[in-house]
């Protein structure tokens, strides 16, 4: 096995521009990582992890999906196997991860948290996951010193409109050094065809305090918790959506659809479209009425393994990019609020590489000179937040779009040792940029380039938010 550090002070910096771009502008920038899955009870609680596994594989179907390509049974991955187990198949497999960004990853995660510079692999698994679990038992190595270790300042979780938002009140009062927020993420409330709809929303309707029993009865339950999440602290919201549905409806049409649903008859897809129509309309309203962010995640095809979800549920490593079509009802959505002067500052993140192109321009659509970067091309995220997403995303929003604007990175992880993701983002992004410094086509100016990088890495979010 090879025994030089992959990890190097000039790791993916590939000349003195690249190297002066991050070590001056972009590696001592705060974190503002706006989404990610983590949770806020561990860091309300500020949890102790007993071991490695527990923070860095569970939970974490990247690796899942790689583990199952290589053979691995279940058992060593959701299963109950131990913990150490767990991790030595972790290891076993990472040498077989090569030209895969979990490959870097790993090696980046370990040296940043942990100091490990050796390759993990079957030979040291048991060494290091002894030497990195012991060290988690440290103080500084609790949840908020993992987040603290990577000069983290705000981090936004993503919440139901049911959540209490509890563990985030009592994290507000702890006085830890660090924000969090988090995502009002209503999914559930818009997904009619759901199986389970007519159970969700009476749990919805219970934590808002409203009998839901028509469809503005849930317009009012959405409304309510929206204020209640605001009163938290909140400023942002999240879909993970196919696509954004348009398809016209009438106020009478989307009273019927949801009457129907709750009396158990059967919502036909064109029935299905209108209101889901319906309620993004209303909610990116009320979004805009109270200065939030609005986020769509767009693209994803979700849930293609039916026999194992069966088994083990939805987020563990069924899911791929799907081929949605997206212009058209995106389009229609944007304008239909930016018409009425309701549009709220959003972020557009797309999963398919092939659409690459058509967020970037669409967002030029709804930038209208209000706000700065109003409408955002969000980074690449999922399958496409390695290298060469990166850089698809990054030139496609360069060539029609203003790059300086960008908000940057995010892990939209679950794993709390995920946060070296933003420093990978920062060197692919000042490598592409001193690349071009090198041959002319950018301008040998460190100080006004080394602006932007600082901009994209920090800047522009913390003013974009306003958290």
């Amino acid at each position: 096995m090879i025994k030089k550090p992959l990890i190097s002070d000039n790791f993916l910096l590939s000349n003195k521009y690249a190297e002066e771009l991050y070590f001056n502008y972009a590696e001592k920038q705060p974190i503002i990582d706006y989404h990610c899955h983590l949770s806020p009870k561990d860091i309300a609680e500020d949890r102790v992890f007993d071991n490695i596994s527990q923070v860095w594989i569970a939970g974490d179907h990247y690796k899942w999906r790689a583990m199952r390509t290589l053979g691995i049974n279940e058992k060593y991955i959701t299963g109950n196997a131990a913990d150490s187990e767990k991790f030595a198949a972790w290891a076993k497999t990472v040498p077989h991860t090569l030209r895969n960004p979990l490959f870097h990853w790993t090696h980046l995660e370990l040296k940043r948290y942990f100091g490990v510079d050796d390759f993990l692999n079957e030979g040291n698994a048991a060494a290091i996951f002894e030497d990195a679990s012991q060290q988690l038992q440290q103080t500084g190595k609790s949840c908020r010193g993992l987040l603290k270790m990577m000069n983290v300042e705000t981090v936004c979780t993503t919440e139901d409109p049911t959540d209490t938002l509890n563990y985030h009140q009592d994290f507000a009062k702890s006085g830890a050094g660090i924000k969090m927020s988090t995502s009002f993420r209503p999914d559930k409330a818009i997904l009619i065809d759901n199986k389970d709809y007519t159970d969700y929303i009476a749990k919805l309707g219970e934590s808002a305090g409203v009998a839901i029993n028509s469809y503005n009865d849930l317009c009012d339950a959405l409304h309510k918790r929206i204020e209640y999440f605001d009163a938290n602290g909140c400023k942002l919201s999240d879909h993970g959506l196919n696509y954004i549905s348009f398809t016209e409806f009438t106020d009478q049409e989307i009273s019927t659809i949801f009457s129907n649903k709750l009396a158990g008859k059967t919502i036909s897809d064109t029935d299905a479209e209108k209101f889901k129509t319906a309620v993004l309309l209303f909610l990116g309203e009320t979004y805009h009425k109270f200065g939030w962010v609005q986020q769509f995640h767009l693209g994803a095809l979700r849930n293609n393994n039916a026999r194992m979800l069966s088994i083990l549920g939805p987020d563990t490593g069924w899911d791929s990019i799907g081929d949605y079509k997206q212009a058209v009802t995106l389009s229609n959505f944007l304008n239909t609020l930016d018409t009425k002067d309701k549009l709220a500052k959003t972020i557009l993140y797309n999963l398919n590489p092939a659409d690459n192109e058509l967020f970037a321009t669409m967002i030029g659509n709804f930038n209208d000179g209000s706000i700065k970067g109003k409408v955002q091309y969000g980074s690449g995220w999922w399958f496409l937040d390695q290298k060469d997403g990166i850089i698809k995303q990054l030139n496609a929003l360069s060539n029609m779009g203003l790059l300086s604007t960008f908000v940057g990175m995010l892990t939209d992880s679950r794993s709390f040792l995920s946060f070296p993701r933003h420093e990978y983002f920062r060197r692919v992004l000042c490598n592409l940029l001193g690349q071009e410094m090198a041959t002319g086509e950018l301008p040998q100016d460190i100080e006004w380039i080394g602006k932007m990088v600082a901009d994209i890495s920090y800047g522009n979010a913390k003013q974009y938010f306003d958290l």
